[in-house]
C-alpha cells in the first residue's frame, strides 16, 4: 500500500500529524457502497495528482499559503475496533490524528477514544446531514446524537447542513446546536461565517468532515450526495480557519471512489488533508 504523498517520515515519534485509513462502511444504510475504498484511492490520487516526478526527483503541489514544514507519518489502515488502541498510541505521543473513512459512524469511535484521553472538545461537524437521529442509535445517522457524552454541545456548530429529518430538527432545537447552511453563508458572505465559528469554538476542537457538505458539482464521489452545497472554496476557506486556530484532529468521511467522476472527490479530499497539515497552528 502506498502513504499518502504528504507522508514524509518513517518515524511515528518525529511526526505531528498522523493520517490513519479505517476502510470500513459496516454501519452505513447508503444505496452507493464502496466507502471503504477511499482510504486507499485518496493515498493513489494524491500521488497521480499532487506530486510530480523530475529527474528522478519527487516534488509536491504544496498549498500556496504553507509557512512552516510538518512531518506526516501515515500509519496505514486499521480495523474499526483498532480504533480505541490506535488513538490511545496517537494521543499519548501527543500527535494530531486525521482519519480517511468509511462510513461517518466511524467518527464516533474516534470521538470516544479522543475524549477518553483528552476529555471533551468542540466538534465542527461539515456535512450535508445533521446525522442527529436519536430513535436509532449507533450507524451513520446518528453520530451527532452518540457522541453527545463527549462533546461541549454550546462550542460545537455543525455546517453545511440542507438535508435534516423532522427528528433531527427537534433535537438541534433541544440542544441549542449552533448550525450554518449553505444559504447563511450565501446571505452574510465568508467573513461574518468565520467569524461567528471562531467566537462559537473553544480551545480544544475537532473537525469532522463528510464530504456531502460540499455541492455534488465539485464532489460526486460521496455515498449519499445532496444538491445546493457549499462549493470547494468555501468549505475549505472555513476549514482553513478553524485548523488555524489549532485542532486536536480531525477525519475526512464518505468519500465513494465508485460514484467517483475521474476521481475529483478522492484528489479533493487530498488537497483538503494538505491544506490542513500545512494550515495547522501546533500551538
Amino acid at each position: 500500500m502506498d502513504k499518502i504523498c504528504w507522508a514524509n517520515t518513517n518515524e511515528f515519534d518525529e511526526s505531528d500529524f498522523v493520517i490513519v485509513g479505517i476502510p470500513d462502511e459496516s454501519q452505513s444504510h447508503a444505496l452507493r457502497q464502496g466507502t471503504e475504498e477511499a482510504p486507499s484511492r485518496i493515498r493513489e490520487i494524491s500521488h497521480k495528482r499532487d506530486s510530480y516526478s523530475r529527474e528522478g526527483k519527487m516534488s509536491l503541489g504544496l498549498p500556496y499559503s504553507i509557512s512552516t514544514q510538518r512531518k506526516v507519518y501515515d500509519y496505514g489502515n486499521i480495523d474499526r475496533i483498532q480504533i480505541a488502541e490506535v488513538y490511545d498510541q496517537i494521543c499519548s505521543k501527543s500527535k494530531i490524528p486525521i482519519a480517511m473513512g468509511g462510513d461517518h459512524s466511524i467518527t464516533t469511535h474516534v470521538l470516544k477514544a479522543l475524549s477518553n484521553n483528552i476529555g471533551k472538545f468542540s466538534l465542527v461537524y461539515f456535512d450535508a446531514h445533521p446525522d442527529f437521529v436519536s430513535s436509532t442509535t449507533n450507524y451513520y445517522g446518528s453520530v451527532f446524537y452518540d457522541v453527545l457524552p463527549h462533546i461541549h454541545v454550546d462550542t460545537s456548530i455543525q455546517i453545511g447542513i440542507r438535508t435534516p429529518e423532522k427528528e433531527e430538527l427537534e433535537n438541534i432545537k433541544k440542544y441549542n446546536l449552533k448550525v450554518i447552511t449553505p444559504f447563511d453563508i450565501a446571505e452574510k458572505g465568508l467573513s461574518e461565517i468565520s467569524d461567528f465559528i471562531l467566537n462559537t469554538i473553544g480551545d480544544k476542537v475537532y473537525v469532522s468532515f463528510d464530504m456531502d457538505c460540499i455541492d455534488p458539482s465539485y464532489a460526486p464521489g460521496v455515498s449519499v450526495p445532496v444538491p445546493m452545497g457549499l462549493n470547494s472554496v468555501d468549505a475549505v476557506y472555513l476549514l482553513k480557519k478553524i485548523v488555524k486556530h489549532g485542532i486536536v484532529g480531525m477525519d475526512i468521511m464518505e468519500v465513494c471512489p465508485s460514484y467517483d467522476v475521474k476521481d475529483r472527490t478522492s484528489h479533493l479530499a487530498s488537497r483538503i488533508i494538505s491544506e490542513v497539515i500545512f494550515g495547522t497552528d501546533l500551538k
